[in-house]
Formats: C-alpha cells, structure tokens, sequence
C-alpha cells in the first residue's frame, strides 16, 4: 500500500511540505491547490483506479482457480513422529518409489545369541531393491543346537516384490516410521530382538521388540524375519550343491515345508540358486521339480 500512496502524493509537493499549512488556508484558501497539483492528483487517481481494478479482477480469478484447485485435490497436514508437519501424505497412496521419494529405507536389525547366525541385517528400498548382510554362522553351535551346518556370511544385494516391499512402507508410515513403543514386555519366549528403523526424506524412527502387542508391528517382524531365512536358507542351498548334493533332498523338503507355512517368504531372492538346482541334472529330479515350483511362485 506504500506503493500505492506515493501515487497519490509526490514528494515535496506543497501539501507535504509548506510548513504553515494551515496559516495558508486560512489566508488563500483552496488556491494551495493550484492547477498544477489538482491535474497530478487527478492522473494519479487514475492510476489507482486502474491499479485497483486489476487487482480485484486477479483476486476473482486466483479465487476462482483457487476453489477448483481445492475441488480437485486435498493436501492433508499430519504430524510426524518428531513433532514436525509431514506435508501431502495421502494415506490411499502411501509407500510406493514415486510418494516415498529418494533415500527412503526400512532397516531391521535381528539379533539371537541361540541362533546361528545370531545377528544378521535386512535393509529395503521402497522399489523393492534391498541388501542383506549377516555374521558367519557358527558350527559348533549350530550343531549342538540340531541346526543344519554352519551358513557362510553373507553381504549382497536382494530385490523383494513390490507388492511385499509396498507393504512393509505402508506398515512404517502407519506406525509412525516406528517411532513409538514396540515392546509389549510381556513374559514370553525369547524370539530374537528385532530393532526397526525407518529413514527418509518424510521422517524418522526406531523402535526394538521381541514381542509387539501390536499384531501389524508382530506379523511385520515375523515376514521381515521369513525373507532373511529365506536369504540364509538359498546360501546353505548354494553349500549343499557344491559340497553336499545328496542332502538337497532332505533340505528341500524344509523349504517347501516352510513356503507353505510362512517361514519362508519372498522366494525370488534366492531365484538365481533356485535356477541352478532346476537345471542341473547332477541332482535328484525331484529336488529340480521342486526348484522349479518355488520359481513359478516368483512374480515376474
């Protein structure tokens, strides 16, 4: 509006600065105002005029715009786990590449002294591309515990599905990118401590349980833990067929055994042992049956 007094005013003109403003009136009157000031006061009104009407024409128009932008689409405002805005999260559309955005990942972090291995990590990517590394298994533990013989360690990349990698996304938005309370600290077997972290460009969190009373939080640890086994199950199939190929057989009866009950899940990390076993005709046909089933579960 400053802008628009110095239309109406020029500096220095008579009305501003003659200091015996009043003393003048009362002598000459309205010929203060001569010719001169009344011809700028008239043009610069003008312009006011014109000025203001283009406003108000672009504020019919913005609000015009507006009100079908707002027709069109709602931007909703929820509060993040830290207390701050997370601005546009539309819960219909959450945990895909395009909304959760570049440098998003889920981490969990699995540690068991009973097990071998006994810590191991599982990390994912909203495109369903991951890396998963765990310690060297250990052989006297893993036999005095009736476990098969010890899992080389393993430090490579996975890729999930998208549809099990959209999930796991969902799961993290709707618990707050798990920055709340897992742990039910009931009094329940041990099971191994999974520690869940979420990092991205819409937020942070982390939580640790053995056992979550939450039933999402429980059943996303359990598949989380199914894909790793999944991925230690494919490194001791690798071992089988180079050093033991005669004990495919059994430890396949496992991994179907496991497929049907949920232990394992997400077969396609494992997909390039899987081919092998199917196409090597130095194993039993049934372990190359089998082999294949497990492949054709893979989604293309």
């Amino acid at each position: 509006m400053r802008f628009v007094g110095f239309l109406f005013r020029r500096k220095n003109s008579p009305i501003d600065s003659h200091p015996f403003r009043d003393k003048a009136r009362e002598m000459d009157g309205a010929r203060c105002l001569n010719s001169r000031t009344l011809d700028s006061l008239t043009f610069n009104s003008r312009i006011f005029k014109l000025i203001a009407g283009s406003i108000g024409l672009g504020l019919v128009l913005a609000g015009s715009v507006g009100m079908q932008a707002k027709e069109a689409a709602v931007v909703p405002v929820v509060i993040g786990p830290s207390g701050g805005k997370v601005v546009g999260w539309d819960a219909a559309s959450v945990a895909t590449p395009e909304t959760s955005g570049p440098g998003a990942v889920i981490e969990l972090d699995f540690t068991n002294s009973g097990l071998s291995p006994s810590h191991w990590i599982l990390t994912l990517n909203p495109d369903g591309t991951g890396h998963f590394w765990s310690e060297k298994g250990d052989g006297a533990q893993a036999a005095a515990g009736g476990q098969p013989p010890p899992t080389p360690a393993v430090d490579r990349d996975i890729k999930v599905s998208a549809e099990f990698a959209r999930h796991v996304f969902e799961e993290a938005r709707s618990h707050r990118f798990f920055a709340e309370e897992c742990e039910s600290h009931m009094k329940v077997a041990f099971q191994g401590w999974k520690k869940l972290t979420y990092r991205g460009p819409d937020g942070q969190g982390s939580c640790g349980f053995n056992y979550s009373k939450d039933g999402q939080l429980e059943e996303l640890g359990e598949s989380l833990v199914a894909v790793a086994e999944t991925i230690l199950e494919g490194s001791h199939l690798e071992w089988l067929l180079r050093y033991d190929r005669l004990g495919l057989d059994r430890e396949m009866d496992y991994v179907m055994e496991s497929a049907a009950d949920g232990r394992l899940q997400e077969f396609g990390t494992i997909r390039g042992v899987l081919e092998k076993l199917a196409a090597d005709d130095g194993v039993l046909e049934r372990v190359r049956k089998r082999a294949r089933t497990l492949l054709a579960r893979i989604p293309n």
